[in-house]
């Protein structure tokens, strides 16, 4: 029985070398060309089984195998992983998890890992970087089993303590893993694979162990099928001299030249035909080619290919392609519902737009993670009436629109220019993310020194021991701020809710200051006041606070001494006025 190549996706944390362990492995340098050195979009590449021997050479000797090879996925991130899954049915046949060996487990790399145990994918750990283990002496191509014997006793000491280290913490997540050449059952635990895809070692033991789980494992499900075709489409493109093209994986059955398709939109799916079907070569990447595409008139899954349509009009990236008899055919109807967008929305939020279907549901799923309402959604370029929109809204928190991998046209630039809202927009998704919420924490800390400006704040000092410096007309005294903060003008009084004069000027040193926050000690300025008689040395003393405004601060972004003050100020209003301040 013939078997197709399994499709295998790679996952892993930012920065710990998903993109390049794939370059190392074909021979290509396309993280160079990505935004940050970071995965933006999703990439394909076919490693054909002869390739796989010639690397595997010194370790697989003679042994060969049915599968014909395979295709790996690489992904901006499990997000990407997700929307495959989803719109594919089980797209990754078999998953590479890339770790840093210094870092260890990061947030995305357990993200990761929750989403391959949901999805039952099976995997193995790329544990990368090798080569910086102190001491490690690397050879390019070298095979890990072969370069664990060059190093010297220390080095190895080292690398084991920070690789069972791992170990434990995968353990905690409840993945039992061992190295891979100490594994007696594949199916209990996971394998391990020290690789420096930087140096091109261990790249042989990754290669061997895929394709040896794969027919091991795989074989029943990796059977080819000759049904209709069926693919995911990752990128919608203009193509010198063909126009505009898309980029797809094909994941089952047959795709043929002149064959009538069902393609995903924003709306209804489009129903056309295949112009011409464009294979890049093995070992190259369908994102990034180096070499002409070969034009084929057949071609089974599992496969990573350009086609042109007679009509694409309103295609988006991420949405599915099916082979159908025509207009009327199920499959298009099942397509309708399997292309439309799942985004959680709110009456009140931020505007996303993003250029794909998986880039919109990354950005959503990175909003949602960070607690960020979403009102709206879109794909494409952020356009006047995005802008016109969003500067409707109410709060001002809420005008803000979020674009990853989509940018202003010229109309929302003009409209930007006479509208006050915020428009982010970033090649990477998490650093949009970032960007946003320092912006809305620097925002929310003005908004607070605005509204402590408008009204007296909790506030309470002491006056210390001989720092009398006039008794009265007005007193002039050393105080403490125990909490809070003190400005000129306000209005004081005592813990048995006795009124007192009100801070004329406050002093730190020679130099007149506007206010004193927790911990300073200022000389202090009091009308209506004399010392001795109203208050003494080692009293506390209460900024006077209006009603009206005690009931805005508990909606203000107050440290917990400023909220114990305020419930101690209320507590001496309440004892004239028991419903003070509700």
């Amino acid at each position: 029985m013939a078997i197709r190549q399994p499709v295998v996706s790679v996952l892993g944390h930012v920065d710990h070398g998903k993109t390049r362990l794939l370059d190392t492995i074909r021979g290509t340098s396309v993280i160079s060309r990505e935004a940050g050195a970071i995965t933006q979009h999703i990439g394909a590449t076919e490693v054909p089984i002869d390739h796989i021997y010639k690397v595997c050479g010194s370790i697989i000797g003679s042994r060969r195998f049915s599968v014909p090879g395979l295709l790996f996925i690489d992904t901006p991130g499990h997000h990407s992983f997700i929307t495959l899954r989803a719109r594919g049915g089980s797209l990754a046949d078999l998953a590479v998890l890339v770790i840093d060996i210094r870092e260890g487990l990061k947030p995305q790399t357990i993200e990761s890992i929750r989403i391959l145990k949901q999805y039952k994918t099976p995997f193995i750990v790329a544990l990368n970087k090798v080569d910086t283990i102190q001491g490690w002496i690397s050879v390019n191509g070298r095979p890990f089993v072969l370069a664990e014997k060059a190093q010297q006793e220390h080095t190895i000491e080292a690398f084991n303590e920070r690789m069972y280290h791992i170990i434990s913490l995968l353990a905690s997540e409840g993945i039992p893993a061992d190295r891979y050449d100490r594994i007696d059952d594949f199916t209990r635990t996971v394998a391990l694979v020290p690789v420096s895809a930087k140096e091109g070692e261990g790249m042989a033991d990754l290669l061997l162990m895929l394709v040896g789980l794969a027919q091991r494992f795989l074989e029943s499900q990796l059977s080819s099928e000759e049904g209709p075709g069926k693919g995911t489409i990752l990128e919608v493109k203009e193509e010198k001299g063909l126009g505009q093209t898309l980029d797809m994986i094909l994941y089952s059955g047959v795709l043929k030249r002149g064959d009538t398709v069902a393609l995903g939109t924003r709306g209804a799916p489009l129903v056309t035909k295949v112009k011409a079907i464009l294979k890049p070569k093995p070992l190259d990447e369908i994102r990034d080619p180096r070499d002409r595409f070969d034009s084929v008139k057949e071609l089974n899954a599992a496969a990573g290919v350009k086609i042109s349509c007679q009509n694409m009009e309103g295609v988006i990236a991420g949405a599915p392609l099916v082979v159908v008899s025509g207009q009327n055919d199920p499959a298009v109807a099942e397509m309708k519902e399997e292309s439309s967008l799942k985004i959680e929305t709110q009456d009140d939020g931020v505007l996303i737009k993003a250029d794909a279907i998986g880039s919109l549901e990354a950005l959503a799923y990175e909003a949602k993670a960070a607690s960020i309402p979403i009102r709206k959604y879109g794909i494409g370029e952020i356009s006047r009436r995005d802008i016109v929109d969003v500067a409707a809204c109410g709060a001002p928190l809420n005008k803000v629109i979020l674009g990853f991998n989509s940018e202003l046209s010229k109309d929302a630039a003009a409209e930007l220019e006479t509208q006050d809202i915020k428009v982010f927009s970033n090649q990477v998704v998490y650093r949009l993310i970032e960007e946003y919420k320092q912006w809305l924490d620097d925002t929310k800390k003005r908004q607070d020194a605005d509204k402590r400006s408008e009204f007296s704040f909790p506030a309470k000092f002491k006056i210390l021991p001989n720092c009398i410096f006039r008794a009265a007309k007005p007193a002039i005294v050393g105080v403490r701020v125990l909490a809070g903060r003190i400005r000129p003008n306000q209005r004081l009084i005592m813990p048995d809710g006795r009124s007192l004069g009100k801070i004329r000027s406050i002093r730190s040193g020679e130099e007149v200051i506007k206010e004193a926050s927790q911990g300073q000690e200022v000389a202090v300025a009091i009308d209506d006041i004399t010392i001795g008689r109203q208050a003494d040395v080692d009293d506390a003393i209460y900024v006077d606070i209006l009603e009206s405004a005690a009931k805005e601060m508990s909606k203000l972004d107050m440290t917990e001494d400023e909220r114990m003050t305020l419930a101690e100020v209320i507590a001496i209003k309440r004892k004239e006025e028991p419903f003070w301040g509700m």
